[in-house]
C-alpha cells in the first residue's frame, strides 16, 4: 500500500465537510491546499505559511473598505458614526477585536500546539455553523486571555 499521507486525508475530510455544508469557501480552500500539497507547488508552503495570513487580512480589509472607496458609505456617514451610540459601540468592539487578533497572532506564534485546535474549531464553525474563516485570530486572542498573557 505504500506510504499513507494522513495530512491528505484530513484535507479531504475538511473539503468534504465544506461541500456537505454548502460552504464553498472551506471546500475551495482545502482543495487548493490539496493541489499545492500534491504538486511541485508544495515548495511554496513556507511562503504561504509566512505570508498567507497577511495576504488574507489584506484582501479582507480591501473587501471591508470597498463601500467607503466606492462611495456607498460617504465621508459624512463616517463622520456621523462618531455621534451615534451604535456606531460608537461598533468602534469600541472593532478596537477590542483588533486587539484580540493581535494577541491571537502572538499566541499562535509562541504556542504552535494550540494552532491545530483553533484551526479545526474554525473550520467546523465555518462549515457547520455558517461562520466565516476569520475566527482563528480572534479565537486565539480569547484563548490567550484564558491561558495567559502574550
Amino acid at each position: 500500500m505504500g506510504n499513507f499521507d494522513s495530512t491528505l486525508l484530513i484535507l479531504l475530510v475538511l473539503a468534504g465537510l465544506g461541500i456537505i455544508s454548502h460552504n464553498m469557501t472551506v471546500a475551495l480552500a482545502m482543495l487548493f491546499l490539496l493541489v499545492v500539497r500534491m504538486t511541485p507547488l508544495n515548495n511554496f508552503f513556507p511562503w504561504v505559511e509566512k505570508y498567507g495570513l497577511t495576504i488574507g487580512i489584506l484582501i479582507l480589509t480591501i473587501g471591508v473598505m470597498a463601500p467607503i472607496a466606492s462611495g456607498k458609505i460617504s465621508p459624512q456617514d463616517v463622520i456621523n458614526s462618531f455621534f451615534n451610540w451604535k456606531s460608537l459601540l461598533a468602534i469600541v468592539i472593532g478596537i477590542l477585536v483588533s486587539w484580540l487578533g493581535s494577541r491571537g497572532v502572538s499566541l499562535m506564534s509562541n504556542q504552535p500546539s494550540t494552532v491545530a485546535g483553533l484551526l479545526v474549531g474554525t473550520v467546523i464553525g465555518v462549515a457547520v455553523f455558517r461562520g466565516v474563516p476569520v475566527g482563528p485570530l480572534i479565537a486565539a486572542g480569547l484563548l490567550s486571555l484564558l491561558i495567559g498573557k502574550f
